[in-house]
């Protein structure tokens, strides 16, 4: 097997976990036989004095044909 990796960012107005989540998501849309994630760094955007937006940077592994 050969793999390939990729990083992407994911972003959610509501917690981390959908940050990570809708970035697998939209990497399975376009790639096949996804394999991992890794988290690498979490951060969001803070506006009047609270989070507006959570944003997780990921490596998405996936298969190579």
């Amino acid at each position: 097997m050969v793999g390939k990796v990729i990083e992407l960012v994911g972003a959610s107005p509501h917690n981390w976990t959908e940050a990570v989540n809708n970035a697998v998501h939209e990497a399975s849309k376009t790639l096949d036989e996804l394999t991992g994630v890794e988290v690498s760094n979490f951060t969001a955007r803070i506006q009047d004095g609270g989070v507006t937006e959570y944003k997780a940077d990921v490596r998405i592994a996936f298969r190579v044909k």
